[in-house]
């Protein structure tokens, strides 16, 4: 088992970068005097395979059935799968601008909006977890959350049109189906119940801990949904610091009365 992970984080924090500078090119890296995007996404695509077969040589070694012994195999059908990516990442973007009024532009939501950043990473991080790379996809998450504040398992599952307001504090948990327009705001909780043990007393891993929530769903601030088995049906509206543990149907209103309030707080 490998025990020697020194500058792996390092080599994925370069990858990140390099790869964002390869997607936007005209965003990320120091100024150029002479700038070219293409060959700025050629060089820097090739410091990100570079960087990405460099990091997944940490967890390519000492694996029983050799399936990460050709780091290169791996690397390469993820370059190959980057364009795909950038389509689901344009989603976000769009999602972005259109979803908040604050934003005045694609270019202000590309530089400055933390979440657009985190689901970027996550993203691709998400191909690597597909591939079942060990280790790489979470570091790359991990460094997302934090930068931005946002933690998202580089499990979930998440549809297009992604959109975090705000985000700060946003848990997202790896058995979560999120489908497609789905906009949360910030501290906003997909969790887990209890977990269930095996007989050592040791949590049951490999089962569905998380929700599932509903295209075209909206989650406001501080709620938070747990559990495997619950369900937000599509079209659905989370109020603000709304407790729920148990399924929801479509087109569902869901929030705090004032009594509730008042009975929670005496």
């Amino acid at each position: 088992m490998k025990t020697n992970y020194l500058g792996l984080s390092e080599t994925v924090e370069e990858f990140i970068s390099h790869l964002f500078q390869a997607l936007f090119p005209a965003y990320f890296g120091e100024y150029e005097e002479n700038f070219d995007a293409g060959k700025k996404t050629e060089r820097e695509t090739a410091l990100a395979h570079a960087a990405l077969k460099k990091a997944v040589s940490y967890v390519s070694v000492n694996t029983s059935d050799g399936s990460y012994e050709n780091a290169d195999k791996f690397v390469s059908q993820f370059i190959e799968n980057i364009p795909a990516v950038r389509a689901f990442v344009e989603t976000d973007m769009v999602a972005a601008y259109e979803g908040d009024p604050a934003a005045k532009s694609i270019d202000e939501v590309i530089l400055s909006y933390p979440a657009f950043r985190a689901i970027t990473i996550y993203r691709f991080a998400h191909e690597l977890y597909l591939m079942n790379i060990p280790l790489v996809p979470r570091l790359m998450t991990e460094y997302a959350h934090s930068v931005t504040g946002i933690d998202i398992h580089p499990g979930a599952t998440i549809g297009s049109h992604f959109f975090i307001d705000h985000g700060t504090g946003v848990v997202i948990g790896e058995t979560t189906n999120i489908g497609m327009h789905v906009k949360l705001y910030q501290q906003v909780t997909l969790g887990a119940k209890s977990f269930r043990l095996a007989p050592d007393g040791t949590p049951v891993k490999g089962i569905k801990r998380h929700p599932d929530i509903g295209d075209y769903s909206v989650i406001y601030a501080g709620a938070t949904i747990l559990g495997g088995d619950t369900k937000i049906g599509h079209h659905s509206v989370i109020g603000g610091n709304v407790w729920l543990t148990h399924s929801v149907a479509p087109y569902s209103v869901v929030s705090v009365s004032i009594e509730e309030k008042n009975t929670a707080d005496r």
